[in-house]
This record gives C-alpha cells, sequence and structure tokens, in this order.
C-alpha cells in the first residue's frame, strides 16, 4: 500500500518586530505587528507586515460609528459629537455630558447596552473608587456612544431595546458608513467589548477611512465627525490620553486609538497611518505611534512625548520600550 505523504502545514510569515523592551540594556520582549503610511495623495508609502489582511479595528471605528448615527439624522455637534466619537477616559465632565445627552431624549442610564465599568483612565479611576463609586454604565468609556445611539433610535422611531443587533437599522446604517470610508467590503462582524456591533476592515481601509474624514465635504457627516473630534479632543479621549494630546498640538490632526493596541490618525493634508500590535499589547503603541508619525512628518514636542515609555526598576527608570523601524 502507497501512502501519500503528509502535505506540509501553510505557516505564515511572522508580522515583523515593531518595539523591543529594553531593561537595563537587555532585550527582553518584543512586540511584533503591522502598521501602514499613506501619503498626501492615498497612496501607500510604507507597508510593514499584512496591512491588507482584516482586522477589528475596536474602538479605532467609533468616528465611522458616529457618522452613522448623524445619516440616521440625530443633529448632534460639538462636545456632544466628540463623546459620540468617544472612548472616554471617565473623567466627571465625561459622565455628566453622557447623563445630559441622556436626559435631553428622555432617556435613562438604564437603558444604556454597554456593560459597567470603572474609568479607562487608570489615575481617574483610584479617585472614583476612594469616593466610594462603583462600576457604572455611564462610565464605561463606550457610553457617549451609545448614548447617541439610543437618541438617534428615538428620534427615528427605531427599537431601542435591540440597537446592538447587528440587523438593527442603525447598525446596517452604520455597517455601509464603514465600507464606504474604507474602500472595502467588510470582512467580518463580531462584538465590541461593550458589546455593539464590531465591523473587521483592514490596515490599510482604516487609513482610508481617516483620510475620509478629514477630505471630507464640509458639512458631511463624516466631516462634522472629524471637526467635532478635533475641536474637543478632551472628549474623544482625555486629560491624560495619546489622543488628545496629539489634536491637540498637531493642528487639523484626528486621532483614534482601539483596544488591542490600534492606533489610526489622519492629517489635513491627506497623510493617514494606521497600526495594530500583534499581541495587543497597549505598552508598545506610543513608541510604535510616535516614530510611525515621525515617518509622517509629524514634528513637535507632542511626537517625543507620544513616544516616552520608560521603564522602571525600583522606582528609577532602567530601561525603555523603542521602536525598532
Amino acid at each position: 500500500m502507497t501512502v501519500a505523504p503528509d502535505t506540509p502545514p501553510v505557516i505564515s510569515p511572522a508580522p515583523p518586530v515593531l518595539a523591543e523592551v529594553v531593561r537595563s540594556g537587555f532585550v527582553e520582549g518584543r512586540h511584533r505587528g503591522s502598521l501602514v503610511l499613506l501619503g498626501a495623495d492615498g497612496s501607500v508609502e510604507l507597508a510593514l507586515g499584512d496591512v491588507a489582511a482584516p482586522v477589528f479595528p475596536r474602538s479605532a471605528n467609533k468616528p465611522m460609528q458616529a457618522a452613522g448615527i448623524l445619516r440616521a439624522g440625530l443633529d448632534l455637534a460639538g462636545e456632544r459629537l466628540a463623546l459620540a466619537a468617544a472612548s472616554h477616559s471617565g473623567e466627571p465632565f465625561h459622565r455628566d455630558l453622557v447623563q445630559k445627552m441622556l436626559a435631553e431624549q428622555g432617556l435613562t442610564p438604564a437603558q444604556l447596552q454597554c456593560p459597567p465599568d470603572l474609568p479607562l483612565d487608570a489615575q481617574e479611576a483610584e479617585t472614583y473608587l476612594a469616593s466610594g463609586a462603583v462600576r457604572d454604565r455611564v462610565t464605561m468609556n463606550c457610553s457617549g456612544k451609545h448614548a447617541a445611539m439610543l437618541a438617534a433610535c428615538v428620534l427615528r422611531d427605531w427599537p431601542t431595546e435591540s440597537y446592538l443587533d447587528p440587523d438593527h437599522p442603525l447598525q446596517r446604517l452604520i455597517h455601509t458608513v464603514v465600507e464606504e470610508a474604507a474602500g472595502e467590503p467588510v470582512a467580518a462582524v463580531g462584538t465590541d467589548g461593550c458589546g455593539a456591533p464590531l465591523m473587521a476592515i483592514s490596515l490599510a481601509g482604516l487609513a482610508r477611512a481617516f483620510r475620509s474624514f478629514v477630505l471630507a465635504a464640509p458639512g458631511s457627516a463624516e466631516r462634522r465627525v472629524a471637526d467635532a473630534m478635533r475641536a474637543h479632543p478632551e472628549y474623544v479621549a482625555g486629560t491624560r490620553r495619546h489622543d488628545t494630546w496629539l489634536m491637540s498640538e498637531v493642528p487639523g490632526a484626528l486621532s483614534k486609538m482601539g483596544a488591542e493596541a490600534v492606533q489610526a490618525v489622519a492629517l489635513p493634508d491627506g497623510r493617514a497611518l494606521a497600526l495594530k500590535v500583534d499581541d495587543g499589547g497597549l505598552r508598545a503603541l506610543g513608541p510604535i505611534l510616535g516614530r510611525a508619525l515621525a515617518l509622517l512628518g509629524v514634528e513637535g514636542p507632542v511626537v517625543s512625548r507620544i513616544a516616552s515609555a520608560p521603564l522602571l526598576g525600583g522606582g528609577r527608570e532602567v530601561g525603555e520600550i523603542r521602536a525598532t523601524f
């Protein structure tokens, strides 16, 4: 009897190392990932790893979700629109505005279907717990988005109890916005940490989406979202967050991070980037982002501030996480 030889398994190449962890001069760890940089004309200037493979952008999809909410007819602007696209830190001004957004539509926090949580910002979480507060839906970093989704449903007389169903009219509209902005079909639909439908696109598509928002016609849903985020970056993130720093200090920059170490940025002339750290290591995000911004030609103290990731030993600096490209 002739036995056919085993077919060797197909092994995909590992993503490149984008950052290394250096302690006392010794490389003790590495973070792999993928990154794409687009020029002002939309062409790919640098691609590291597989930037055409689909990923879940996580909260980097929020500008597109906010644009879908506007297309549904909800007239948000200013801080409210920025908060609809936010992964907020859970600071008092974030929580207060979420409460107001709900009350304005006759809604209550109990109708939010995001899970109860502590403030995303570690320093704010300590203050919050010290006050005797407990996990709450309003405090969860996605509560602004959920409040806006509910408000759009009230406006359109769509069901509020099923607003997170992928087949809900609002979620189908958001699905369309994601595909239009990315210039490619959604590869998969999952469930995000907040419970909302999550659309997978490539990193190249994510960079194109952010580029399309900053270049969109004034008054369009996409441009309104971009303008609100850039005008009120503290509502998109928080006092001590990279997105806030970048949009505050680089004129016209649009920036949004996502869980599992995803980041997208677009500059007003159309330059853009998107990246993902393969292991989801958020500690590597700043150094990689700082290097990517420098390669896009962004200058200034904010780039060094974002890239800084010191390692401590005994309470003093003994190393760093640094980009390798």
